[in-house]
């Protein structure tokens, strides 16, 4: 069983136990349900329990962590390819899998 958690009843992802393949998905915490993974997503990665237009707030922890810059679908990979940090600017010029800046040169070339 692939698993996800939900810290409070306002948010609006969750956070995986285990990585999953698209398929089902168990949250478990304050919004239990089944949902359906629509692609592959690693551990400890935030999957869409709920519809987030684009421009809507994404709630983590019962706190707004970002704003969608997309439409995002319930079972959605909820990451940098789709949401803006509210509190790093530079969130949306990072690498998608490992995190490294790409808005920077090497000065020492």
């Amino acid at each position: 069983m692939t698993a996800a958690f939900c810290i409070h009843r306002a948010d609006n992802v969750a956070t995986l136990i285990a990585a999953t393949e698209p398929g089902a998905v168990t949250i478990l915490g304050e919004a239990s349900a089944q949902i359906v993974a629509r692609e592959a997503i690693a551990a400890a990665h935030k999957i869409a329990i709920a519809r987030i237009p684009a421009g809507e707030l994404v709630i983590k922890y019962g706190w707004p962590i970002g704003s969608a810059t997309r439409s995002i679908e319930i079972g959605d990979w909820v990451h940098l390819h789709n949401l803006a940090s509210n509190y790093d600017e530079r969130s949306g010029t990072l690498n998608l899998h490992t995190g490294s800046p790409t808005d920077t040169t090497d000065a020492y070339v």
